[in-house]
């Protein structure tokens, strides 16, 4: 099986980049996407960042979480780099943790459009409670919108 032609990372400028600088404000233009090469098919492509902080907007205090991410692209997908970088520009954000997921998941559909997405943050707790916020969207009038009810509605406390 081939590999990819440069013409098809273009616009992926952060992956191989040794001079990487790591941004500590919230910033969706570092964003990165590329073409998705099996467009025909529906499959998963997930992502694990445990190690995601943000900040309490009233307190000022760091908030810890593992963010999970699962999509289903259709032609373009994110590149994981540029990904990280952006999770990581959450570590001065002041908001509340499920804004972030909401933020999260609207950056990422504007950047690729996904069939089907979903965001959940499992965040550690804090004065006795943890909030594990969880939120979805599937591309509308299309199997994938009646695809994130279902997932909703079923969605499971941990």
């Amino acid at each position: 099986m081939a590999g990819r032609e440069d013409h098809e990372l273009d616009g992926v400028t952060l992956l191989g980049n040794q001079g990487t600088s790591y941004l500590y404000d919230y910033t969706p233009s570092v964003l990165e996407a590329f073409d998705n090469k099996h467009q025909g098919r529906d499959y998963w492509v997930t992502f694990n960042c445990p190690e995601f902080t943000s900040l309490c907007p009233k307190t000022g205090q760091p908030d810890f979480a593992t963010i999970t991410i699962r999509y289903i692209p259709d032609v373009k997908m994110v590149e994981s780099k540029s990904l990280k970088l952006y999770l990581f520009s959450f570590r001065n954000h002041g908001d509340f943790h499920e804004d972030c997921m909401n933020i999260i998941m609207d950056d990422l559909i504007r950047l690729m459009n996904p069939r089907y997405i979903e965001v959940q943050g499992v965040f550690t707790p804090r004065g006795g409670i943890s909030i594990d916020p969880y939120c979805n969207w599937g591309r509308p009038e299309t199997k994938y919108e009646q695809m994130a009810e279902f997932r909703l509605m079923r969605h499971e406390m941990q």
